[in-house]
């Protein structure tokens, strides 16, 4: 249960609030001189310490700043601030990262079956407030100092052990932990890719995937994926005539399509990526989402051309950032110096609370009642979508998402403009496809479909968007007559 805030804490706060509305409404200017403490006690009939509080908090904050004998000033305009939050921004492209910086930016109210995360009521918080209890009294090193550079010892024992009960073959020495999955993705591709070499990816994929991509400035490709893993002609057609450096792909259960890869599919894969000379790196963050263990590439190749990362922010916190790489161990050392040379040092809180957390017994009860839980939150989804023309494409066996075709003549990023505009952030197909061919697709997140606001906005938000479109889902170009 969360704590009231002491009443003096809400006299700060109040104090806080009035200069900021001050500045934000100009009447405080850059560089303007703030009521005197005595002033601004008397006029909001406070104590003098209860503004010298609320003053110092805002110097801290950057607000305002202060000059010994003269006062407090005015730092820098909040208008900007505030402009910001007051509005979505409907303007932004609906590219890779616009459901990124719309979930991440969602102010109170805003609603996001779009997000690819669990709501933070079904997240374990009495676990975390137990580590977070326990970690409070570990030795100072521990609160204090950097990591090493591979991470937590302990952790990567853990997670050798963990790998080997899905078939895959690691020591500790061949695992190093990271501040997230897309850290980790990041460091490989640092590792491996240079500026203009060729990636391919699933079409449709996890769609920061072809954000972080972007930033490495190579060549992306994508295939499209089947029910039961990539279309393997198209595959070998694509590894044939563009010579991919590397494959990013999900195991497990597939973002956003939550399909699954069938045996048969993985050991295709697996002959053409020998053929090639092809590296996979393997995502398998919902991994501990399934009800059933999917076959993995890298138990099928033992590790050495496949790399299997993964991270624990879908089941156990966003907040507590730790992922890892399992790898061939001649790249482990490559890849620790380029930790090194981007973080320092290794993560030693966090992995430290996630060792715990997995290993004080409730994690294995929380996953346990999390798997019941999005199994009838999907089924449920998958009738209530259905009963406004929302298809899902299949009913996946376990997870959170829904990938979802919507009816004929409606574009998906138009709802999901409509929907910002009410509160509501939308996964629009198309910025999970790199060939763009998902104009018609819509990625919901079963967890996060609760709110009875959400489907009638959606349907408002399709009648507003409908545009004819072609057979593959682009939208029909208009002239301007």
């Amino acid at each position: 249960m969360n704590e009231m805030p002491a009443r003096g804490d809400t006299r700060i706060a109040e104090v806080m609030t009035a200069i900021r509305q001050r500045i934000a409404a100009r009447s405080l200017t850059p560089g303007a001189k703030l009521p005197s403490i005595r002033a601004l006690a008397a006029s909001m009939r406070l104590s003098k310490s209860t503004v010298v509080e609320a003053y110092e908090r805002l110097v801290a904050e950057g607000i305002i700043r202060s000059k010994p004998g003269a006062g407090y000033y005015v730092a820098a305009p909040l208008a900007p601030l505030f402009l910001a939050e007051t509005r979505p921004e409907l303007a932004r492209a609906v590219d890779p990262l616009w459901i990124s910086r719309q979930s991440l930016d969602a102010g109170e109210g805003m609603l996001m079956p779009g997000c690819g995360w669990l709501p933070a009521s079904w997240m374990p918080h009495e676990a975390i407030r137990r580590g977070l209890r326990t970690l409070s009294r570990a030795d100072d090193a521990v609160l204090t100092d950097y990591g090493t550079p591979l991470g937590l010892p302990a952790l990567r024992n853990f997670l050798a052990r963990r790998m080997g009960g899905h078939g895959i073959e690691a020591s500790p020495a061949q695992i190093i932990l990271t501040d997230s999955g897309t850290q980790a993705i990041d460091l490989i591709c640092r590792f491996l890719l240079e500026p203009g070499d060729t990636v391919l990816v699933d079409d449709p994929c996890y769609f920061n995937f072809h954000a972080l991509l972007r930033a490495h400035r190579v060549k992306v490709i994508g295939v499209p994926y089947t029910p039961s893993g990539p279309d393997i002609a198209l595959f070998a057609q694509v590894l044939e005539t563009h010579r991919p450096r590397l494959y990013i792909t999900n195991a497990a259960i597939h973002n956003p399509s939550g399909a699954i890869l069938s045996p048969v599919t993985a050991h295709r894969v697996l002959r053409l990526a020998e053929q090639f000379d092809l590296t996979i790196v393997e995502d398998e963050i919902f991994c501990d989402f399934e009800m059933t263990p999917a076959p993995r590439l890298a138990a099928f190749d033992g590790l050495e051309r496949v790399i299997q990362i993964g991270s624990f922010s879908k089941t156990l916190s966003a907040s507590v950032r730790c992922g890892y790489i399992a790898a061939r161990a001649d790249w482990i050392e490559g890849l620790t110096d380029l930790k090194i040379a981007t973080t320092f040092g290794g993560t030693h809180l966090q992995a430290a609370l996630v060792l715990a957390l997995l290993t004080d017994g409730s994690y294995r009860k929380h996953m346990e009642a999390l798997r019941q839980r999005l199994a009838a939150a999907m089924a449920e989804a998958a009738v209530r979508l259905r009963a406004i023309g929302v298809v899902p494409w299949i009913e996946p066996k376990a997870g959170m998402l829904l990938w979802c075709r919507l009816p004929d003549g409606i574009d998906a990023a138009e709802v999901a403009r409509h929907a910002l505009a009410e509160k509501i952030v939308l996964a629009p197909g198309n910025v999970f496809s790199q060939s763009a061919d998902a104009g018609s697709f819509m990625r919901f997140n079963v967890a996060q479909l609760t709110d009875p606001r959400i489907l009638p906005t959606t349907v408002a938000a399709m009648r507003a968007a409908s545009v004819p479109l072609l057979p593959g889902g682009k939208k029909v170009a208009r002239s301007a007559g």
